[in-house]
């Protein structure tokens, strides 16, 4: 069974963590929640929904994981406030392997240094803010870039899952 890692915190869009995550699940994957405080329960800003953090950012190492998921919400900008969250998303874009940020979830890809020379998309607030980084804002519900799958927003979901598990499928096959 292959890993993903939800790099999570509190106040995350509920929907961008629950649909992807069961959709990972329902593809053979094991989701292991990386946030601030290992055994903390986070939740989601709109239905609470809760989540329990299996493994800190701090000593969260991308080699043990095959993809990386970050939901949108408040929690992205929360995380990219901590070295270790930062780095964790860091290391993930240098070894190429999948990311997938939806929302406000490139807020971290942005902490990170790593939208320079990309095509990605996120929520409308951060249009600029994708485009001082270096990268080439595209709006549409998702948007592939090598290693990288991008959204806007909670309807761009099932795009999002489409082009996430397609990228896993290839990856897979690739290892395989």
């Amino acid at each position: 069974m292959t890993q993903i890692a939800v790099l999570i915190g509190k106040d995350f869009e509920d929907s961008e963590y629950s649909g992807p995550a069961q959709a990972f699940k329902d593809a053979g994957y094991r989701l292991v929640h990386v946030g601030l405080k290992k055994g903390e329960t986070v939740t989601g800003k709109k239905q609470a929904t809760p989540v329990q953090i299996d493994m800190e950012a701090d000593f969260a190492n991308p080699d043990d994981f095959d993809a990386l998921l970050i939901p949108g919400g408040y929690s992205p900008d929360n995380l990219r406030a901590h070295k270790g969250p930062v780095r964790f998303v860091k290391q993930f874009m240098e070894r190429d392997k999948p990311v997938f940020a939806i929302c406000h979830g490139p807020q971290l890809l942005i902490s990170a240094g790593k939208l320079e020379g990309r095509k990605a998309t996120g929520w409308k607030s951060l249009t600029c803010d994708i485009k001082y980084a270096g990268a080439d804002f595209v709006d549409k519900e998702v948007v592939v870039d090598k290693n990288l799958v991008t959204s806007r927003q909670p309807s761009d979901i099932p795009a999002f899952i489409e082009a996430s598990l397609k990228m896993l499928e290839a990856a897979r096959a690739k290892a395989a």
